[in-house]
């Protein structure tokens, strides 16, 4: 495991929760000091959405400018608007439907429904990121990317065996016979997540522990996905006990890892 990637193990599902939303509110407020923006892209599953509420259960949310934030995700389900199994409208239900965003801030994928086919939906949003990228990039730059990580060590919608975690020429691909329901998604690539200065794989329950041991074993990329996610700045591994069962003691980082080195 390289020097920029970590382990840090909490109790339990909230207990790791509640140590995302603190340490995600914070950095939000010091990036904002610092550019006048923030910019973050959110993931879908149990953890994504667990976090997403205790941000806004806690009594520092309001300590950010939600107006200055940028949201994307990482990926999609492909599902008609306001169902209730999509990325977005969870994130939505979560937090975003609580806070005063920006609703130009606020980057969702298409909708089943919204008269794209799935090829088109992807090439909108890769036109969309591109838009708000600087000039001559293809994307905009991403303070922290949050992941999810399947049992078969899958992130965003990139699945193992699969062409698309090898994936460098485009920025997002429609996703088609996915390996979970529903079949057709939409995911941004590989090289995407890794321009992102801070990614932090989330990872809670037994059913993780195989996919989060082969990940630091550094498996093969096309085999568990997840293995090929190096944030430019840093790569964090935020688990509870029972997903953290087959990493070794001496890759684990006490609690107290949010020091000034991550910014």
């Amino acid at each position: 495991m390289t020097g920029d990637r970590r382990v840090v193990v909490y109790t339990d599902k909230q207990a790791l929760a509640d140590a995302i939303a603190a340490r995600l509110l914070t950095k939000l407020g010091r990036f904002i000091a610092a550019r006048g923006e923030a910019t973050i892209v959110l993931t879908g599953g149990t953890m994504g959405y667990a976090s997403l509420a205790a941000v806004n259960a806690s009594p520092k949310r309001d300590s950010v400018d939600w107006s200055k934030v940028n949201f994307w995700w990482g990926d999609e389900r492909w599902l008609p608007d306001a169902d209730a199994e999509r990325n977005e409208t969870q994130a939505r239900d979560a937090l975003l439907a609580h806070i005063p965003v920006d609703p130009e801030r606020v980057h969702a994928y298409a909708a089943s429904d919204a008269g794209l086919d799935l090829d088109s939906a992807a090439e909108a949003y890769a036109a969309e990121l591109k838009a708000a990228a600087p000039d001559g990039l293809d994307y905009p730059a991403f303070d922290i990317t949050f992941l999810g990580v399947g049992p078969d060590g899958h992130i965003a919608s990139l699945f193992p065996e699969r062409g698309g975690i090898r994936e460098e020429l485009r920025t997002v691909i429609p996703v088609r016979n996915s390996p979970k329901p529903p079949p057709e998604r939409l995911s941004l690539t590989l090289p995407v997540i890794n321009s992102s200065e801070r990614v932090w794989l989330m990872l809670a329950g037994a059913d993780k522990a195989s996919a989060l041991g082969l990940t630091l074993a550094d498996a093969s990329v096309f085999e568990v996905p997840a293995a090929g996610i190096h944030g430019r700045r840093s790569t964090k591994f935020l688990v509870d006990q029972d997903a953290a069962a087959e990493v070794p003691d001496n890759l684990k980082l006490p609690d107290q890892f949010w020091t000034a080195d991550d910014e």
